[in-house]
């Protein structure tokens, strides 16, 4: 009985932990319209795209946010003397041997059609720790030519 508890408790947090979201664009000059969909299950700093065009091709493949590591007591030297942190910056308590994550709010995406043709993305995100769910705008270019500019709202 307990195993068939702990398994469904881990699908209920496995589940809970996808966040979704669309997107909107417009291609060349004669702005023709682009929908996006986005999918993650680490709280929108990696996931997979799609993006389909007004002729209805469709080109999806994966995205991630450019993230670095630090180990919290690397950056012990720079409170000698002073309060631990920043007041406007959310270092929250954090032990002081840990591990943050510094998210760039930088994401970029590689796409693929059904022919082979690839789409290529770069967003900047409004929230950068809170991944895709805060949006953010960027660009797109297809392969052989042809530009998107692209907006996420927040979800």
């Amino acid at each position: 009985m307990k195993q068939l508890f702990a398994v469904l408790c881990a699908g209920l947090v496995l589940g809970a932990c996808t966040t979704m979201g669309t997107g909107t664009g417009s291609l060349g000059a004669d702005n023709k319209p682009v929908n996006f969909a986005w999918q993650s299950t680490d709280g929108g700093t990696s996931g997979t795209m799609t993006a389909t065009l007004a002729d209805g091709k469709t080109f999806s493949g994966p995205y991630v946010q450019a993230t670095s590591e630090a180990r919290s007591d690397a950056f012990a030297p720079m409170w000698a003397g002073w309060n631990y942190g920043w007041p406007d910056w959310t270092w929250g308590d954090m032990p002081m041997t840990s591990f943050s994550t510094v998210y760039s709010g930088r994401v970029m995406a590689n796409l693929q059609a059904a022919d082979g043709k690839r789409m290529r993305c770069h967003f900047q995100l409004n929230n950068p720790a809170a991944g895709m769910e805060a949006g953010g705008q960027g660009h797109c270019q297809l392969q052989g030519g042809g530009n998107i500019d692209a907006v996420f709202p927040a979800t």
